[in-house]
């Protein structure tokens, strides 16, 4: 389902494997800009937790470092790195399994039955590998099908449910307590006083 050609496939190509090997998965990758280009990395943890500020941090050393060496993009460029958040976007097949029972949004390539827009709650995915279809329940209990390869976007809708979800114990890092960053109160530039 994540769809990239060109320079994003390459670096798409060229970053994976470091991902998998630190734990995480790439959901999301983009080059915007062009006199110095900002290269966007959205990542998840592959064990389904949430990912934290660390992560991301480290992501953006090993990531950077695996593109200084490679140098895909000539010149300066930007990178930024980030969770796939709660409301994300829907790019990998076992995403539709993950979030099943929640509420998504759908806008296809190719019209059914004469939409190219959905709205609906999961309720599985049919087909076989590489055919794989998202069905959604929508509004007054209709049931559509959607195929996964004729997807241009889909997101999560951000919903009570869908924060509760996120907010359960164990989702953030799958142990029984959540990762909680810790905060300095004291102000940037101010020293304490003894």
């Amino acid at each position: 389902m994540l769809r990239l050609t060109g320079l994003e496939s390459r670096i798409a190509d060229r970053i994976a494997p470091t991902l998998a090997d630190m734990g995480f998965a790439l959901v999301r990758l983009a080059v915007l800009g062009r006199e110095t280009p900002t290269v966007q990395i959205m990542a998840d943890r592959s064990d389904g937790g949430q990912i934290s500020v660390e992560d991301c941090e480290q992501i953006s050393h090993a990531v950077g470092a695996v593109l200084d060496v490679d140098d895909p993009i000539p010149g300066a460029w930007t990178l930024e790195v980030s969770s796939a958040g709660i409301d994300r976007p829907m790019t990998r097949v076992g995403d539709w399994e993950r979030f099943a029972g929640h509420l998504v949004k759908v806008e296809m390539d190719v019209p059914i039955d004469g939409r190219k827009r959905f709205a609906g709650t999961i309720t599985g995915l049919r087909g076989d590998k590489g055919h794989e279809a998202a069905v959604l329940r929508m509004e007054g209990d209709e049931e559509v099908t959607l195929p996964l390869r004729e997807m241009r976007k889909a997101r999560l809708v951000l919903t009570d449910a869908l924060i509760e979800a996120s907010a359960a114990p164990g989702s953030a890092d799958g142990q029984n307590n959540p990762r909680i960053p810790k905060l300095n109160p004291q102000k940037p530039g101010k020293s304490k006083k003894n």
